[in-house]
């Protein structure tokens, strides 16, 4: 019996980039390879893990500045979603598709499509103690959704937050962005009319 699913964070460059790394029976699932690649190993290396699988949950620069070279380094299978990989600086080995499934160390992580930020980012789903986690990339982040450049990407936005995240996923429900704190669901959820509102 291998240990529990466990969580690693670091955060990289000077965007305040979150790389975030699952791990159990000396494995690893990271999270946005987003820059420093020796930090991300080494991060790794300290929880006892070898990096087996790594999901990009967008396009952006940013986000995939380490891909390459941690992908050359592992090994890892590659996960993106499908709307977004072709723009991502490393082939992916599997497109995710709204409501596809991550099959890691014995765990089967949920993963939503959420567009607007990019023409389609990816949130990964892990339950951990017994807690909902939300892995969202930049399309949401403690007191708004992420950036969008036109109104028609804002109601998009909106819509599968609140549709494929907020609708399905209780209050205590832990949000991991790409940039920045945590949150929870609960505590953003009152904001959601506000949010409709001031469209961002």
């Amino acid at each position: 019996m291998g240990r529990m699913l466990e969580l690693r964070h670091i955060s990289v460059s000077d965007m305040d980039n979150n790389c975030y790394l699952l791990c159990e029976d000396g494995q690893g699932l990271l999270i946005d390879a987003a820059s420093h690649a020796t930090d991300i190993l080494a991060m790794a290396d300290e929880a006892g893990v070898k990096i087996t699988a790594v999901l990009t949950t967008h396009r952006h620069y940013d986000h995939t500045r380490a891909l390459a070279e941690v992908l050359k380094h592992t090994g890892a299978k590659h996960y993106a979603p499908f709307l977004d990989a072709p723009a991502i600086p490393a082939p992916a080995d599997v497109e995710l598709r709204d409501g596809d499934t991550i099959e890691f160390a014995g765990h089967s992580f949920p993963v939503c499509v959420l567009r607007g930020h990019t023409p389609g980012g990816a949130c990964l789903v892990a339950e951990i103690d017994g807690t909902t986690n939300l892995f969202v990339g930049d399309s949401l982040f403690p007191g708004g959704l992420g950036k969008t450049q036109s109104e028609g990407d804002f109601v998009r936005l909106f819509n599968d937050v609140k549709e494929r995240v907020f609708d399905i996923y209780p209050d205590d429900s832990i949000v991991w962005p790409g940039h920045g704190k945590p949150t929870t669901l609960g505590n953003e959820r009152p904001d959601l009319d506000d949010w409709w509102d001031r469209r961002w």
